[in-house]
Protein backbone atom coordinates (compact mmCIF):
# COMPACT_ATOMS: atom_id res chain seq x y z
CA UNK A 1 0.00 0.00 0.00
CA UNK A 2 2.76 2.02 1.08
CA UNK A 3 4.45 1.71 -2.82
CA UNK A 4 1.16 2.14 -4.21
CA UNK A 5 1.03 5.80 -2.43
CA UNK A 6 4.48 6.95 -3.07
CA UNK A 7 3.50 5.46 -6.80
CA UNK A 8 0.53 8.11 -6.69
CA UNK A 9 1.77 10.79 -5.20
CA UNK A 10 4.81 10.84 -7.49
CA UNK A 11 2.08 9.98 -10.62
CA UNK A 12 0.10 13.46 -9.88
CA UNK A 13 3.23 15.52 -9.19
CA UNK A 14 4.38 14.88 -13.10
CA UNK A 15 0.94 15.48 -13.91
CA UNK A 16 0.43 18.77 -12.18
CA UNK A 17 4.19 20.38 -13.39
CA UNK A 18 3.24 18.64 -16.96
CA UNK A 19 -0.27 21.08 -16.79
CA UNK A 20 2.16 24.18 -16.05
CA UNK A 21 5.05 23.14 -17.85
CA UNK A 22 5.75 26.55 -19.27
CA UNK A 23 3.87 28.68 -17.65
CA UNK A 24 6.85 29.89 -15.33
CA UNK A 25 8.66 30.16 -18.48
CA UNK A 26 6.46 32.42 -20.08
CA UNK A 27 5.60 34.67 -17.18
CA UNK A 28 9.29 35.25 -16.98
CA UNK A 29 8.89 36.58 -20.81
CA UNK A 30 6.18 39.03 -19.93
CA UNK A 31 8.69 42.14 -18.95
CA UNK A 32 7.37 41.97 -15.51
CA UNK A 33 8.54 39.21 -13.47
CA UNK A 34 11.98 38.53 -12.55
CA UNK A 35 12.56 34.67 -10.40
CA UNK A 36 15.31 35.11 -7.49
CA UNK A 37 16.86 32.05 -6.48
CA UNK A 38 18.72 31.77 -2.94
CA UNK A 39 22.02 30.08 -3.25
CA UNK A 40 21.98 26.29 -2.88
CA UNK A 41 23.15 24.77 0.23
CA UNK A 42 26.43 25.29 1.67
CA UNK A 43 27.28 24.76 5.09
CA UNK A 44 27.05 26.62 8.37
CA UNK A 45 25.37 30.46 8.86
CA UNK A 46 27.70 33.82 7.28
CA UNK A 47 31.16 33.57 6.35
CA UNK A 48 34.10 32.95 8.58
CA UNK A 49 35.48 36.16 10.24
CA UNK A 50 38.13 37.22 7.89
CA UNK A 51 36.39 35.87 4.63
CA UNK A 52 37.61 37.75 1.32
CA UNK A 53 35.23 37.88 -1.75
CA UNK A 54 37.82 37.38 -3.68
CA UNK A 55 38.72 34.57 -2.28
CA UNK A 56 36.26 31.02 -2.71
CA UNK A 57 38.72 28.98 0.37
CA UNK A 58 37.60 32.05 2.62
CA UNK A 59 33.97 31.89 2.34
CA UNK A 60 30.51 29.53 3.00
CA UNK A 61 30.79 28.04 -0.54
CA UNK A 62 28.19 25.18 -1.65
CA UNK A 63 29.56 21.30 -0.83
CA UNK A 64 28.59 17.98 -2.80
CA UNK A 65 25.20 18.23 -1.32
CA UNK A 66 24.78 22.26 -2.46
CA UNK A 67 26.45 21.50 -6.16
CA UNK A 68 23.64 18.41 -6.68
CA UNK A 69 21.12 20.59 -5.71
CA UNK A 70 21.87 23.43 -8.00
CA UNK A 71 22.14 21.01 -11.21
CA UNK A 72 18.44 19.39 -9.92
CA UNK A 73 17.32 23.18 -9.74
CA UNK A 74 18.63 23.78 -13.56
CA UNK A 75 17.40 20.82 -14.61
CA UNK A 76 13.98 21.80 -13.14
CA UNK A 77 14.24 25.18 -14.86
CA UNK A 78 14.82 23.51 -18.24
CA UNK A 79 12.07 21.46 -17.75
CA UNK A 80 9.55 24.41 -17.23
CA UNK A 81 10.41 25.85 -20.56
CA UNK A 82 13.42 27.94 -19.46
CA UNK A 83 15.91 27.45 -22.00
CA UNK A 84 17.93 30.47 -21.84
CA UNK A 85 17.95 33.41 -18.99
CA UNK A 86 19.86 36.47 -18.19
CA UNK A 87 21.98 35.37 -15.19
CA UNK A 88 22.87 37.55 -12.78
CA UNK A 89 24.81 36.67 -9.45
CA UNK A 90 25.71 38.18 -5.99
CA UNK A 91 29.73 38.06 -5.54
CA UNK A 92 29.50 35.82 -3.30
CA UNK A 93 31.14 32.54 -4.52
CA UNK A 94 28.30 30.06 -2.97
CA UNK A 95 25.99 32.06 -5.60
CA UNK A 96 28.22 32.15 -8.31
CA UNK A 97 28.72 28.71 -8.15
CA UNK A 98 25.00 28.16 -7.97
CA UNK A 99 24.10 30.44 -11.03
CA UNK A 100 27.09 28.36 -13.16
CA UNK A 101 25.75 24.76 -12.27
CA UNK A 102 22.12 26.06 -13.36
CA UNK A 103 23.67 25.88 -17.19
CA UNK A 104 20.57 28.42 -18.15
CA UNK A 105 22.72 31.63 -19.30
CA UNK A 106 26.07 32.81 -19.06
CA UNK A 107 26.84 34.12 -15.51
CA UNK A 108 27.05 38.31 -14.85
CA UNK A 109 28.25 39.62 -11.28
CA UNK A 110 25.44 41.89 -10.05
CA UNK A 111 26.58 44.43 -7.08
CA UNK A 112 22.70 44.91 -5.87
CA UNK A 113 22.44 40.92 -5.14
CA UNK A 114 25.26 41.22 -2.91
CA UNK A 115 24.56 39.81 0.90
CA UNK A 116 24.03 42.63 3.91
CA UNK A 117 23.84 39.60 6.14
CA UNK A 118 27.14 41.31 8.24
CA UNK A 119 25.52 44.58 7.89
CA UNK A 120 21.42 44.66 8.28
CA UNK A 121 21.54 48.54 8.84
CA UNK A 122 22.32 48.13 4.66
CA UNK A 123 18.55 46.62 4.23
CA UNK A 124 17.12 49.12 2.70
CA UNK A 125 19.18 50.43 0.81
CA UNK A 126 20.52 47.45 -1.00
CA UNK A 127 16.90 46.43 -1.10
CA UNK A 128 16.13 50.40 -2.93
CA UNK A 129 19.27 49.45 -5.46
CA UNK A 130 17.89 45.88 -6.61
CA UNK A 131 14.83 47.30 -7.24
CA UNK A 132 16.16 49.65 -9.25
CA UNK A 133 18.55 46.90 -10.94
CA UNK A 134 15.16 44.53 -11.55
CA UNK A 135 13.47 47.99 -13.35
CA UNK A 136 16.54 48.49 -15.31
CA UNK A 137 16.59 44.84 -16.54
CA UNK A 138 13.27 44.58 -17.26
CA UNK A 139 13.22 47.59 -19.53
CA UNK A 140 15.78 46.05 -21.15
CA UNK A 141 14.53 45.09 -24.79
CA UNK A 142 15.01 41.15 -24.46
CA UNK A 143 13.00 38.73 -24.45
CA UNK A 144 15.58 36.46 -22.41
CA UNK A 145 13.88 35.60 -19.03
CA UNK A 146 16.11 37.90 -15.75
CA UNK A 147 16.95 35.14 -12.79
CA UNK A 148 19.34 36.13 -10.38
CA UNK A 149 20.92 34.54 -7.80
CA UNK A 150 21.22 36.01 -4.06
CA UNK A 151 20.99 35.61 -0.23
CA UNK A 152 18.08 34.82 1.74
CA UNK A 153 18.71 38.37 3.36
CA UNK A 154 18.01 39.99 0.11
CA UNK A 155 15.11 37.88 -1.03
CA UNK A 156 13.39 38.59 2.49
CA UNK A 157 14.48 42.57 2.27
CA UNK A 158 12.11 42.43 -1.30
CA UNK A 159 9.15 40.13 -0.56
CA UNK A 160 8.85 39.56 3.49
CA UNK A 161 9.68 35.84 3.11
CA UNK A 162 12.14 33.70 4.40
CA UNK A 163 12.98 30.71 1.69
CA UNK A 164 15.06 27.70 2.04
CA UNK A 165 18.79 27.11 -0.08
CA UNK A 166 18.33 26.13 -3.43
CA UNK A 167 14.50 28.01 -3.38
CA UNK A 168 13.08 30.03 -6.01
CA UNK A 169 10.17 33.00 -6.04
CA UNK A 170 9.03 34.39 -9.12
CA UNK A 171 8.44 38.11 -8.18
CA UNK A 172 5.72 40.39 -10.57
CA UNK A 173 6.88 43.92 -9.79
CA UNK A 174 5.85 47.24 -10.86
CA UNK A 175 7.72 49.68 -13.49
CA UNK A 176 9.78 50.75 -10.15
CA UNK A 177 11.18 47.29 -9.59
CA UNK A 178 8.86 47.06 -6.27
CA UNK A 179 7.06 43.71 -5.21
CA UNK A 180 3.10 43.35 -6.38
CA UNK A 181 2.94 39.26 -5.76
CA UNK A 182 5.12 36.53 -5.57
CA UNK A 183 5.04 32.92 -5.75
CA UNK A 184 7.14 30.59 -3.99
CA UNK A 185 9.42 27.50 -5.53
CA UNK A 186 10.77 24.61 -3.00
CA UNK A 187 13.89 23.59 -4.42
CA UNK A 188 13.59 20.63 -6.42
Amino acid sequence: MKNFLRCLILVLAWLHAAAHSGELAQRLKDGAHVLLMRHAYAPGVGDPPGYVLERCETQRVLNEEGRAQAQRAGRWLRAQGLDGARVFSSPWCRCKQTAQLLEIGGVAVEPSLASFFDSPDRAESSNKSLQAFIARSLTVSNSLPLVLVTHHVNVRALVGKDIGSGDMVLVRVDGQGRVLEYRHYASP
